[in-house]
């Protein structure tokens, strides 16, 4: 064991649902010190930067969320359903959320948002080409999709606009991806 890896004597749970689960885990630190600490478990998500043909805008969804209750730019993802792979989830929830269907699908990072009390992998997808085969069939998802130009992403995010983990944590991959070009992301 290492020097720094907490010990869990035990777990028990406090509530349970199918989208969270609440619990307390008897933790002991290296240097001794025991106590409870509070455990979150949520599933897994996949999300998908998807940008256009020529590589130039990314697909956003204008969103309510009411927890926090902000309005913010958001990519299409959502939750994994049992039995599906996270490349399934992310073009299922394009095509659901946008009408649009990928033309290239490729995996680029899986994180956990908050991993010092949650476990709830996010894996994110970057979808590069669109193809509109329909209209959306969630109705309420959004208020509004817009292709965005990348080159304003930065600005989005500096005013407070992109505010989910999942859409940072996925457009700050792609901007450092690109460098100079995101031309690159094409090989």
């Amino acid at each position: 064991m290492a020097e720094s890896e907490w010990i869990v004597h035990a777990r028990r749970s406090l509530y349970e649902s199918e989208w969270i689960r609440l619990g307390l885990a008897d933790v002991e630190l290296p240097d001794g010190q025991r106590f409870e600490h509070h455990i979150v478990w949520m599933p897994a998500a996949a999300m998908t930067v998807l940008l256009n043909d020529s590589l130039t805008h990314v697909l956003l969804m204008w969103r309510h969320r009411f927890v926090p209750d902000l309005w913010n730019w958001e990519m299409p993802g959502g939750l994994i359903d049992e039995g599906e792979q996270p490349s399934e989830t992310a073009a299922r929830e394009i095509e659901e959320e946008t009408g649009y269907r990928p033309r290239r699908l490729d995996h680029l990072v899986t994180f956990e948002p908050m991993i010092g009390m949650l476990e709830c992998p996010h894996h994110v997808f970057l979808g590069i080409g669109a193809e509109k085969v329909g209209e959306p069939s969630e109705k309420t998802e959004m208020q509004r999709m817009e292709w965005v130009p990348l080159a304003d992403i930065p600005n989005l995010i500096n005013a407070g606009q992109v505010r989910n983990s999942g859409s940072l944590v996925a457009l700050l991959h792609v901007l450092a991806l690109s460098g100079p070009s995101v031309r690159e992301l094409r090989k």
